[in-house]
């Protein structure tokens, strides 16, 4: 007699019960107790199990096992696969254009252009010699270990989708400034995108897209390390001094003339933040993506894991740490020079 019987009984279950036999293989328990001709015994309260979809099943057969459940909802997904395809093949494609072009110009293009291109944009935004001095001696270490091609394709990734999780995040974070509702029907879903495992955004994106498609990674990524931005930009926007806002209305500003100058200059502070941290995230999902064919340091790192090659695993993994130093201290030092200028 199963310990849940009574719950069936009670409610007049019973023949339904009976009418099915459960589907799961007999356990290795169940075996040895019909070998050894052993009768069931009543369970004590102190080990009285949780009424979960597998005791009751064994009480009543006909009712779903927890694998009927997981089970159900693969052979849903995989159900509205093909659908899902077609639409998100023809919207995603754009992305695997962007990041294979951005792989191959990088990988293509002379060493002695790359680098000294590579110097001029962190010398423009950061107005820093000591910094481009940083940055240059990083690269050519890198470049001297022969991890030059890795960490060049780390970073064509990270830039591509970093600047598209700022197209798209950006709009979206002043959407939800804009409306209470809009911010109350986005806060669930960065919610859940900020807590799932890093891992759990590959199992469905294997099964809509092919292993050889950039875009496999780079949806992962964006989805990824677009929450920062938007939220970012949506408190930044809100925190603006209600004041300003009283006086520009007084002066008659529109709606979109107090949006570009007044809310997102002041805003420009935690919107940099943002990107920031959106940078970060993108370069940490990177790694991850190498798991699914993301080219990079990350594909060393996994080497040495896969073959226990301890110095490979060391060396890319210092690789990643100056990769992120560097992003870290030129978005930190831009974010400088914004508050600088708005200080003075």
């Amino acid at each position: 007699m199963a310990t849940y019987d009574f719950v069936f009984s009670t409610l007049g279950l019973k023949e339904w019960c009976g009418s099915s036999q459960s589907s799961a293989p007999t356990s290795m328990a169940q075996l040895l107790s019909k070998t050894k001709g052993e009768e069931a015994t009543e369970t004590s309260l102190w080990e009285l199990p949780f009424p979960s979809m597998d005791a009751l099943n064994k009480a009543c057969p006909a009712f779903p096992q927890s694998r009927d459940l997981t089970r159900g909802l693969e052979q849903g997904f995989l159900a509205i696969k093909d659908t899902l395809s077609v639409v998100l093949d023809p919207i995603t494609q754009p992305l695997s254009w962007f990041l294979d072009g951005a792989l191959y110009g990088m990988l293509n293009t002379p060493w002695w252009i790359i680098i000294p291109i590579l110097l001029a944009v962190v010398f423009v935004v950061t107005k820093s010699w000591k910094l481009v001095g940083f940055v240059a001696g990083s690269i050519f270490l890198l470049a001297f270990i022969d991890h030059y091609s890795y960490a060049m394709q780390t970073l064509s990734i990270i830039f591509v989708c970093a600047l598209i999780c700022v197209l798209v995040g950006v709009p979206i974070g002043i959407a939800m400034s804009r409306s209470d509702l809009m911010q109350r029907m986005t806060i669930p879903v960065l919610d859940m995108l900020q807590t799932l495992p890093p891992f759990v955004y590959l199992i469905p994106l294997i099964f809509l897209f092919s292993v050889t498609e950039s875009k496999l990674y780079g949806i992962a990524i964006i989805l990824y390390a677009i929450v920062p931005v938007i939220r970012l930009t949506n408190l930044g926007i809100r925190l603006v001094d209600k004041d300003v806002i009283e006086a520009a209305d007084a002066f008659g500003m529109t709606p979109r003339q107090k949006l570009y100058k007044v809310q997102i200059p002041l805003a420009l502070p935690n919107i940099m933040a943002g990107v920031n941290q959106t940078i970060m995230m993108s370069l940490a999902m990177v790694v991850i993506a190498s798991l699914v064919s993301a080219p990079g340091l990350g594909v060393l790192v996994l080497r040495g894991i896969r073959n226990l090659e301890l110095g490979v695993g060391l060396v890319s993994g210092l690789g990643i740490v100056i990769l992120a130093v560097i992003l870290d201290r030129v978005t930190k030092a831009s974010l400088a020079r914004i508050n600088a200028a708005q200080s003075q």
